[in-house]
Order: structure tokens, then sequence, then C-alpha cells
């Protein structure tokens, strides 16, 4: 049974999205949301706050919210996939492994996952029927054959991993830089060679800290926007679909 708050947030939500509270716009307050709502002003305040942690409108207390953004983010204050992100937001989004091989670790992901071989993948992920992301992953031995008994067009690994070995991503450390696609990259997502692409560097690893994989992301313009809003009390940086900004 859905909550009454959560039912009042998707009304809002929806509103917001469809351009009935621009961006830039104050909601209407507590007292006549809820009045409109016929709802406890405890309720609304938990209904704004579900609206607050998508990135929708803004976090202030003692005042009317303004409205922050029309499209849903993800804050990478929680660890999220690319995939898990976009099916919480209503993506249609598919994956297809490029290649994959295992290897002899070099010495960097020795350090890193304690040597031997290494699993390395390539992956192409599409965001509603487009091509979006190209995912270089290296995964720690002890990992591999689970990943490698995963289907070529598996939407989500953290998900089939989770579900097949129990394996859950705890920790993940982001590096974010804007780069030039390269002959590959420019094929496989469809773009000029050259044309700039956000990569996201990522290293993730288990509660118990032990490293499971690392990884080099590159998004296509135009695809998706990491973003950041930041406060004195945070700095979150969010994920949205929409168009990739570099530069200031």
């Amino acid at each position: 049974m859905v909550a009454r708050y959560e039912r009042i947030a998707a009304e809002l939500r929806d509103d917001i999205l469809a351009g009935a509270y621009p961006v830039g716009s104050q909601l209407p307050s507590e007292a006549e949301l809820a009045a409109r709502h016929r709802a406890a002003r405890g309720t609304v305040r938990q209904a704004v706050a579900v609206l607050v942690a998508e990135g929708l409108v803004g976090s202030r207390q003692g005042a009317r919210r303004i409205v922050l953004g029309n499209a849903r983010s993800q804050s990478f204050a929680e660890l999220h996939s690319f995939a898990q992100w976009a099916r919480a937001n209503g993506y249609r989004i598919g994956g297809q492994v490029i290649s994959q091989r295992r290897r002899a670790a070099t010495a960097p992901e020795s350090a890193r996952f304690g040597g031997g071989e290494v699993l390395e993948v390539l992956r192409l992920r599409s965001l509603e029927g487009e091509p979006v992301l190209v995912e270089r992953t290296v995964y720690a031995e002890w990992v591999a054959p689970a990943v490698e008994a995963l289907a070529a067009d598996c939407a989500s690994v953290t998900e089939a991993l989770y579900e097949s070995v129990g394996l859950i991503f705890a920790y993940g450390e982001h590096l974010i830089d804007a780069v030039p696609a390269g002959a590959g990259d420019a094929r496989l997502l469809g773009v000029r060679r050259g044309s700039p692409l956000l990569r996201q560097r990522r290293v993730t690893t288990t509660h118990e800290g032990r490293p499971v994989e690392s990884s080099d992301d590159r998004y296509r313009a135009g695809s998706v926007t990491f973003s950041i809003r930041n406060s004195i009390d945070a700095n979150p940086l969010t994920r949205r679909a929409g168009d990739l900004r570099f530069g200031p």
C-alpha cells in the first residue's frame, strides 16, 4: 500500500515535471498544500522531503521551497549504478558486452586487487534506445566467474551480481573529467572523433573494503548531466537526464 505522503509527493513531482511549477518558482506553503491534499502538515512535510532528496526542490527550512529542476536526479551521496538510477527514474535502459577477456593484472591493478588475473569488460549502455555510455570495467579475479556467467545484454550488473552471488557494492570513489572521444568510443556512441565525453573513473568495494571493480565510464554529450547543488551543510553530486555540461 502506497503511503499518503508518497502519493502527495508523486502528484507534486508530476506537476513539476509538467511545468506547473517552473524552475525558480515557489511551491505553495505547507499549510496550502495540507489544505489542498486534505492532509496533516507533517505528511506534507514528508512528501516535500522526498522531492528535496530527488533534487527537484530546495532544502531550505522556514520558507517556501524553490523549484530547482524539472528532471529527476540521483545524489552521489548514495551509491547507485547507472542502471539503478535509470530504472528508478522510469527510463528505458539497455546494455551489451562488446568484448570480454581475462588477462594478467597490471602493477596498479595487482596492488588494488591483490595480484593474479583480472577480467576486462567493454560494455555499451543505452538510454531510451540511444547509446549514451561506454564502460571499461576491470573486475577482481575473485568475482570474475560471476561476471562471466551474466548474459551479454544484462541491463544491471549490480543487481544481477546481488541476485546470483549476494554481492553488494557498498562504497565507491569517483573522479570526473572531460576527454575527447577516440575512434572506438566515437563509433560506439555515434559521435565524431574528438567530440567531448564526460569521463567518470570509479573504484567500488564491498562493505568490508574488498575491491570489486575499477571502471572508466564515458558519457556521450547530450545524454546525462552531472550537476552540483551545494550549501553550507552539504555538497552532493547528482546525475540527471539532459545535456552534458563542460567548463564553468
